[in-house]
């Protein structure tokens, strides 16, 4: 079975598509990344940790409002 380049490109394209790697990993190497790129990933990471810390606000609240609820 012979299978062309093109081929196999198109599918290693669909497969990062499908399965796309993270941009930011903590703990990763930074040798190699420049300082632009790495003042990127601390406004990226910023605005995680804000949206994660919503995200437990958001959660806290729901479950001390089920907790009245079922306190009453």
């Amino acid at each position: 079975v012979q299978i062309h380049a093109h081929v196999m490109e198109d599918v290693m394209d669909l497969d990062e598509l499908l399965n796309p790697k993270p941009k930011l990993v903590v703990g990763e190497p930074l040798d190699a990344i420049s300082v632009d790129e790495l003042q990127q990933r601390i406004v990226s990471f910023e605005a995680e940790i804000v949206r994660l810390k919503t995200e437990i606000t958001k959660k806290q609240n729901s479950k001390a409002a089920a907790d009245a609820f079922f306190k009453s």
